[in-house]
């Protein structure tokens, strides 16, 4: 107990005490006087009597795990900033009379985590968020050791939320590893590593578990679906496109996103996201080899059967009342999957490889299990009957 608590407390009991019984200055007497005692008689065998304060070893080492598993991949991880354009102003010349726009500004727009994961010759590979860099004028890469360097877009993919990142080698001291995101244990350690809040706190470390493995979400109704890797580690705006990594100092996802309230409003924490290290090492692979990721498309403008009015639903598409999910084929591409396949305007794809398509969101998973070149089994409704036809995937 502090000295200034301890005496608080105890002077304030002891007026309490004297004021009921007549006499403040008798009770402040007694309370110095037991406070006195207290700390006569406290002082443990051995310790330190001369009155100053000393520092001992601690207890236990400082070196864990985790401390391990964080220094093999701390100077490996970097902060993302980006930059966007400031807009042009006009300004008047009041010796010619006549207006010169200027050159547009940047601006800093946001900043994330990345970390570096390859270096071949004098250039150095970062992964990243898609969401992160997208739309950026330039982005710049701040190193563990505080310096900043230009990097340059090598690709990026917004269906899966990453991107890749190439920046000059000369000052890249680390590069992580990937483990294998398919070994992974639901309540093993991990650690998340990144800069939540910007550059201000860059590399910082939280410490959790993975909640599940394999967790199926999507960020819109709309969206693919993807499966991704839950964690209870603090990851917060600026975490993203950083590490999560393994006790073992691996990188086995790249943390994207977090559940931060439900569909009511209702306050969530410990809930994060980050895409599995596979998917990530396929994913990096093709976009540094193509610069894009190479996808299969049915070539249709297409809408969610939910936004058509119920009485439509059975006076134009004439479909039976229980179908109540799927997907509106609205216009089809001259010469495109769709149309080859036989499809046309106002068809409702209910399923592909009879896997059910309840939206929009739903046909793109179902389309980017298959590779281009695939052929794959389109169930739909058209006039009342279900159909299936096949059609052969182009992208």
């Amino acid at each position: 107990m502090k000295l200034d608590q301890f005496w608080l407390k105890v002077a304030g009991v002891g007026l309490a005490a004297g004021l009921i019984g007549g006499g403040a200055t008798l009770g402040i007497a007694h309370g110095w006087q037991a406070w006195r005692e207290n700390t006569s008689t406290q002082v443990p065998t051995g310790s330190n009597q001369s009155g100053s304060a000393k520092v001992k070893e601690n207890a236990a080492p400082a070196s864990t795990q985790a401390t391990k598993a964080y220094a093999k991949v701390k100077d490996a991880v970097v902060s993302i900033i980006t930059y966007e354009s400031a807009g042009g102003s006009q300004t008047l010349d009041l010796f010619n009379q006549s207006s010169a726009t200027k050159q547009d500004s940047l601006t800093e727009a946001s900043e994330g985590s990345g970390v570096i994961y390859k270096k071949s010759g004098q250039a150095a590979y970062v992964v990243t968020n898609n969401h992160v860099v997208a739309g950026a004028k330039q982005i710049k890469v701040m190193l563990s050791n505080g310096k900043k360097v230009s990097a340059s877009l090598v690709g990026k993919d917004a269906t899966t939320d990453l991107a890749v990142l190439k920046i000059n080698a000369a000052n890249v001291t680390t590069v992580a590893s990937f483990g294998n995101s398919s070994q992974l244990q639901d309540g093993q350690d991990v650690l998340a590593v990144g800069s939540p809040m910007g550059t201000k706190y860059a590399n910082t470390v939280t410490k959790g578990i993975i909640s599940a493995t394999n967790r199926a979400v999507k960020a819109s109704s709309n969206a693919v679906t993807t499966n991704v890797i839950q964690t209870d580690a603090a990851i917060n705006s600026g975490n993203s496109g950083g590490p999560l990594v393994n006790m073992a100092g691996q990188v086995i996802g790249i943390n994207s996103m977090k559940l931060s309230s439900d569909g009511s409003g209702t306050s969530v924490e410990g809930i994060g996201f980050s895409i599995p290290s596979n998917e990530v090492v396929t994913i990096i692979n093709q976009l540094v080899k193509n610069g894009k990721i190479e996808r299969p498309s049915l070539g249709v403008s297409a809408l969610n059967l939910s936004r058509v009015e119920p009485t439509q639903r059975q006076s134009v598409l004439k479909l039976p009342t229980k179908v109540t999910t799927g997907v509106v084929v609205m216009e089809t591409e001259n010469g495109g999957t769709a149309a080859a396949a036989g499809l046309q305007q106002y068809d409702v794809v209910v399923a592909i490889n009879d896997h059910k398509v309840a939206n929009v969101g739903a046909l793109k998973t179902q389309l980017y299990k298959a590779k281009v070149g695939d052929t794959v089994k389109i169930s739909y409704y058209r006039d009342g009957q279900l159909r299936t036809t096949t059609a052969k995937l182009t992208n």
